[in-house]
């Protein structure tokens, strides 16, 4: 438990430390409007849409899940991603691009488009329905291959990407989600 609390501490002081750096990832700053490229487009097209999925998932902890960290987990997990998502959306429409549409568990097809992490309605239909220990378990697992994807999709969005407050942005989900993985593997060890 004392290791959960200090790698949870070291995570938020990250958190706070990158969000001081890059505060004005979402406040329509002029270089979110003007300079962009195609690997900016496709970070935000692709991140909103796995940023839903984690949402997706981190709501179903709070009444499936069994322990006070999972459930502390998956509501960090959603304050966090819920902004991003409004935020990549606003840069898109400011570029003229489309902003996907995401859905509820049964609307959306889930992990059919290639994007890393990204679990099937089959994968969440699973998760939904199951409870206490084998929630977690499965939550935690799941979540750990998804973050490990967004990882991946902010790597390269800051080797390819043009738009600065959009490579911030891909900065600070490689910090948080590197340091939730952390914690996640922590708490499948417990």
């Amino acid at each position: 438990m004392k290791r959960f609390i200090g790698v949870l501490a070291l995570a938020l002081v990250a958190a706070l430390a990158l969000t001081a750096c890059g505060n004005d990832a979402g406040n329509g700053s002029s270089s979110s409007s003007s300079e962009f490229n195609d690997a900016d487009v496709t970070f935000a097209q692709s991140m909103i849409p796995h940023h839903e999925q984690a949402v997706e998932m981190a709501k179903m902890a709070a009444s499936h899940a069994s322990t006070a960290e999972v459930k502390d987990l998956a509501a960090k997990i959603e304050a966090a991603q819920g902004p991003e998502i409004k935020t990549m959306s606003v840069w898109l429409k400011a570029w003229g691009k489309d902003v996907p549409s995401g859905g509820s568990m049964g609307g959306m097809n889930h992990g059919s488009d290639g994007m890393p992490g990204m679990m099937t309605n089959a994968d969440l239909m699973s998760l939904d329905s199951s409870d206490g220990a084998a929630f977690d378990r499965m939550f935690l697992t799941m979540m750990i291959e998804h973050h490990e994807g967004a990882v991946g999709m902010a790597k390269t969005e800051q080797a390819d990407g043009k738009n600065p407050d959009a490579i911030a942005l891909a900065k600070k989900i490689e910090a948080d989600q590197t340091a939730e993985i952390a914690v996640m593997k922590d708490l499948l060890k417990s």
